[in-house]
């Protein structure tokens, strides 16, 4: 079965094909780079850009995966959660393309992608498994019982965990997005240099806080440099980058490993764009081994936003006989999208 997957539920438009919900045939990722300019994502010109690259991006990831529109089994597409704008343009173009050919059309959310995404990689992911979603928007901490049955037992209260890494590389002078030259950098800091606070240790829930993280490392920086402005002291910095990790990665694994406990996990799973992060991979390796329990993080081509991960999912709704029609309609945010159960 080959289904074409469909992801624009930010700014990066991405097309897929996997092939019986296993081999990634083609894993196509067209990335805007309008946005760094601003320092951020902005929505209208992420929708703008959706609009002419989603055409070329769905050719793209057909060709190189050897095959022609008529040979795809379905169409799967995210609907969400994401920017309502974004979502509009990937399943307006997904329902037209399956009418189009006559095939079955499946609405995915994408943070579930994330969570399976390590299933593209031979992942073996036994119930009850602990799972953590993390990226520029996202700090979510499930636990999923059986299939399709996710719970969030915790999230932020506050800033994304993705959120607070572009905030400080901001206060640095590193440019956007700052996930990837934080952790670079804090290769080269001492990450007990700085103590930084572990925000909401004992709050008894696995919820998480990193604005108070985030104020931390601002005061850190105007008491080293008052008044002054970027770029800093370049051992300075790889400081401040190397303690804000530990600090960020730190009580986001914290709160993973208590649910894992409480809720007998058989498996671990940290999937989203953060999940890049060195420190972060690492960290959950080794809880894995303290927990005696497999631990997964997908390959970092997986853990952005891309169509193999909504491919995938998409493949195995339709493996279950499950399809969406021509109403299927985006929803922008994750607690209206009908993806936990509790």
């Amino acid at each position: 079965m080959l289904v074409l997957g469909i992801e624009t539920s930010c700014d990066d438009t991405a097309a897929a094909v996997v092939e019986d919900a296993r081999h990634v045939r083609s894993n196509i990722v067209a990335a805007q780079d309008v946005h760094r300019e601003f320092g951020g994502v902005v929505p209208e010109l992420a929708s703008r850009a959706h609009l002419d690259l989603i055409a070329p991006t769905v050719e793209r990831a057909l060709e190189a995966a050897g095959i022609r529109f008529g040979d795809l089994d379905g169409i799967a597409v995210t609907r969400a959660p994401g920017l309502m704008g974004s979502l509009i343009v990937g399943v307006s173009y997904a329902k037209a393309l399956a009418a189009a050919l006559g095939r079955p059309l499946v609405g995915v959310n994408h943070i579930e992608a994330h969570l399976l995404a390590p299933l593209l990689e031979g992942a073996v992911l036994a119930e009850p498994f602990a799972g953590a979603v993390v990226s520029g928007g996202h700090s979510e901490i499930f636990v999923v019982t059986a299939p399709g049955r996710y719970e969030i037992v915790g999230t932020t209260r506050d800033d994304a965990i993705g959120e607070a890494f572009d905030k400080v590389a901001k206060l640095l002078g590193l440019g956007f997005p700052g996930g990837p030259v934080v952790d670079r950098l804090a290769g080269d800091g001492r990450a007990d240099h700085f103590a930084f606070p572990r925000a909401m240790r004992g709050s008894g829930d696995y919820d998480l806080s990193y604005s108070g993280l985030k104020t931390a490392v601002r005061r850190e920086i105007e008491r080293a440099y008052p008044g002054g402005a970027p770029p800093y002291d370049a051992l300075f910095t790889a400081d401040v980058c190397a303690s804000f990790q530990a600090a960020a990665v730190d009580a986001l694994l914290t709160k993973l490993e208590a649910a894992a406990q409480d809720h007998g996990a058989r498996t671990l799973v940290v999937g989203g764009g953060v999940a890049c992060n060195r420190r972060l991979r690492a960290g959950l390796a080794a809880m894995g081994e303290r927990l005696g329990v497999p631990a997964y993080t997908p390959s970092p081509k997986l853990c952005a936003d891309n169509g193999a991960m909504i491919a995938l999912v998409g493949s195995l709704r339709l493996q279950r006989g499950e399809q969406d029609d021509a109403f299927l309609e985006p929803v922008a945010n994750l607690d209206e999208s009908g993806l936990i159960a509790v």
